[in-house]
């Protein structure tokens, strides 16, 4: 009945603070002066009341090692704590142990009077087979038989140990790949002396010296051994020093001048080291060069040898440019190649996630692809070149948690999948090798993650959306079945405050047909008769979607905080972004200005003409990093739609920022897009209202990037305001750069000073 009260009393304050009817009568906000200033206050007020306003939002399950119990702890209001012990097997949770008589055994043995109050522990750990808990409480270790409530001291916390299930690991590109110097067999050791190959016996012997033209700047090295102690596999190397780039730290304690620092930092264009793939024969002493291309981009990589005949291996090579990835293996007693799998794009190949997992008994290998517009997953056999497409469907496969060869099963996540939802909400799945037998382990609507037991016989599910309370359950593997909720997040307290939850929105994009989606935080309280202009929080990085899809998520605390001084702030995920279709995300391809901003308007435009309180005459936008670039970009490509813009830390010119993130999307070489798309080149464009921040300490994006914007700006006789921050790395500016942000859109968005804080108008 309880619970059923929650739900009713969170859906009536939902609605009454998400629909509004329209009035014709609708006039634009304009606050005064002493009306902003209440604003800032309150808004201050509320982002205090707020907290620790809602709980049970996640838990971390800790399994015994029966595989069919764990415990875990919440934290409620007024940070009291409960221990909860789950029985998988029945379906039925219980308390970890009875309070009064463990603060009784804790107060025998300190000879302390424990507090009436929730007992402060400061970690714990609890042993299933033995009945017993250890816990750390003001800073003395205790075991604790919760049969008798027997304790005694001990002098430390047992920790877990425990091996969870996770993500697959995926060997990474940018690794270096080399083996241990001695031989399978153990009756070799290979090496790198004075930048040449020797192999020596281990049993003793003259070492055999297999090259002599190794030199300092191209010496040999990442040495691999083949499993049956025949080969080695090693690379002649030219190597690249990467050129730095510098910044000074001007306001360092106890010093009269400025530090010099330097970072190596590779740009679009600059050179690889490259490596000459090698196989060196132990039987005949004999150094064969390996006909295939040098690698020049990632490093020395990952070699995978053909089970029952180690005279085959393979390796990936991803071409600059990231066009084509190529599966190629190498016969090692001819040193031939042929190419298994050779994928080419007139786009780009995403090489992050580009996933590969090698069977090693049926020698195929499962493997990720966009080929058919949507990322699937494919089965190739590795002696054949023969490929299998398993997964299909307009839907995104998100990530892959495992592969069980001996099932033949591969779990995994995606999102797209489900009619009737947010296309980005992810599911968790299981399929088996031949594409059948697809079974959905979270089938309820909402965005969902899961853990795994140690023995994967169960599972927890924890889901939400970004105005629904997040539920958590578990659930049998096998089936999928649900076994029992865990727990339910309740958000009464927090909306109780006048705070409303955000709204999922979406509208069509450019194409007409496409829904971009979003989500809409609007000031707690506020008058539906008036128009409150918008701010977009924005980041339009190709690399992923970026709008939160959780209940309560922590990135749309900022936005719900600035709305609280009179403003409809949004955020959507426009065209170039991740986690849609190949065609959604190539709209990026050498083409970052754009930034989904054809979409991005339509939506504001379709929001405003669903709600008649927002106002899309009055549109900011704020962003940092990609998100800085992205932010300057709206008012220099889009000035008649975007009137002020915040660009903290942005990577305004692709040619300043890093290589591995540009090159991906802007391609390689470095053309003339990447000029012509410059916040830089295009500067002169600037017609609404700017504020610019960056930290002199930022390694990410080179501080660089946003003063040579400001050069240009200044060379132009634009009018702007700049925010350099001493001793800050890649940020927004942290508090001061945000209240700065929050003082600006005030003043340029509702034309009113913000508070004068030098003379006490706000004491924060």
């Amino acid at each position: 009945m309880k619970n059923n009260l929650h739900i009713a009393t969170f859906l009536t304050l939902f609605l009454s603070c998400n629909f509004y009817a329209q009035n014709k009568e609708t006039v634009p906000y304009q606050p005064s002066k002493s009306e902003i200033l209440e604003r800032y206050k309150q808004a201050l007020k509320l982002d205090d009341a707020v907290k620790n306003k809602v709980f049970k939002t996640s838990i971390n399950a800790r399994w015994q090692p029966d595989g069919n119990s764990f415990w875990y702890s919440n934290v409620l209001k007024d940070s009291v704590r409960e221990y909860i012990l789950v029985d998988a097997t029945k379906g039925a949770k219980s308390k970890l142990f009875d309070e009064p008589k463990l603060k009784k055994a804790l107060s025998e043995i300190s000879g302390k009077a424990v507090s009436q109050k929730s007992l402060a522990i400061d970690s714990l750990n609890y042993d299933s087979k033995a009945k017993s808990i250890t816990l750390k409480y003001e800073k003395n270790y205790f075991q604790v038989n919760l049969s008798d409530y027997s304790i005694k001291s001990v002098t430390s916390l047992v920790k877990d140990s425990n091996k969870y299930p996770k993500l697959n690991d995926q060997w990474a590109r940018w690794n270096f790949f080399r083996t241990d110097s001695l031989s399978p067999n153990k009756k070799w050791s290979a090496y790198i002396k004075d930048n040449n190959v020797f192999i020596k016996p281990v049993s003793g012997g003259e070492a055999i010296q297999f090259t002599t033209d190794g030199t300092k700047e191209k010496p040999y090295g990442a040495l691999a051994w083949s499993p049956d102690s025949n080969y080695v596999v090693g690379y002649h190397i030219t190597l690249v020093e990467d050129l730095p780039v510098y910044y000074v730290l001007t306001s360092l304690p106890n010093t009269t001048r400025g530090k010099l620092k330097t970072n190596s930092y590779k740009q679009p264009g600059d050179p690889f080291t490259t490596y000459e793939m090698n196989l060196f024969h132990v039987a005949n002493n004999k150094v064969v060069k390996v006909n295939t291309p040098i690698i020049d981009f990632f490093d020395a990589p990952k070699l995978d040898w053909r089970k029952g005949d180690a005279n085959y291996f393979t390796y990936e090579k991803v071409d600059r440019g990231h066009q084509r990835f190529r599966i190629i293996e190498v016969n090692a007693s001819t040193a031939e190649t042929r190419s298994i799998v050779d994928e080419k794009t007139k786009t780009f190949i995403y090489e992050s996630r580009l996933f590969t997992h090698y069977n090693k008994e049926s020698n195929t290998v499962i493997m990720s692809s966009e080929k058919d517009g949507w990322r699937h997953l494919y089965s190739v056999d590795n002696l054949t070149g023969k490929e299998k497409q398993i997964t299909k469907g307009e839907w995104v496969v998100r990530s892959i948690d495992s592969i069980d060869e001996h099932k033949k099963e591969i779990w995994f996540s995606a999102s797209g999948m489900n009619n009737g939802e947010d296309p980005y909400y992810i599911h968790h799945y299981r399929i088996d090798f031949d594409g059948k037998k697809l079974v959905n382990l979270t089938p309820s609507k909402g965005n969902h993650s899961i853990s795994f037991s140690l023995n994967k016989k169960y599972y927890i599910d924890t889901y939400s959306e970004p105005n629904v309370p997040t539920t958590i359950e578990l659930h049998r593997t096998d089936t999928g079945a649900k076994i029992m909720e865990l727990e339910k997040s309740d958000a009464t307290a927090y909306l109780a405050t006048g705070m409303s939850l955000p709204e999922p929105f979406h509208a069509k994009g450019r194409d007409g047909i496409t829904d971009i989606w979003g989500i809409i935080c609007r000031p707690a309280n506020f008058d539906p008769n008036k128009k409150y202009p918008v701010i977009e929080s924005i980041y339009a990085g190709p690399q992923d979607s970026f709008v939160p899809k959780n209940f309560m998520d922590r990135y749309t605390t900022e936005m719900q905080s600035l709305a609280q001084l009179g403003f409809i702030v949004v955020q959507m995920d426009g065209m170039g972004t991740a986690n849609r279709s190949k065609a959604f995300h190539d709209v990026c391809w050498k083409n970052l200005k754009d930034g989904g901003f054809e979409d991005r308007i339509l939506w504001i435009k379709a929001l405003a003409k669903k709600y008649a309180y927002v106002d899309d005459s009055r549109v900011g936008l704020y962003g940092t990093s990609a998100g800085g670039q992205n932010a300057l970009g709206g008012l220099l490509f889009h000035p008649e739609f975007y009137k002020a813009g915040v660009a903290a830390c942005g990577c305004h010119d692709n040619r300043v920022d890093k290589q591995w993130w540009n090159e991906q999307w802007m391609g390689y070489p470095v053309d003339k897009n990447y000029e012509e798309q410059s916040n830089v080149t295009n500067a002169k464009n600037l017609k609404g209202d700017l504020l610019l921040i960056v930290g002199e300490a930022d390694e990410n994006v080179p501080p660089e990037s946003t003063y040579r914007v400001a050069d240009e700006l200044i060379k132009c006789g634009k009018t702007f305001e700049f925010l350099p921050l001493p001793g800050v790395g890649h940020s927004d500016g942290g508090p001061y750069g945000r209240k700065r942000k929050r003082d600006f859109f005030v003043k340029h968005l509702l034309g009113v000073d913000a508070p004068d804080r030098n003379n006490g108008e706000l004491t924060q």
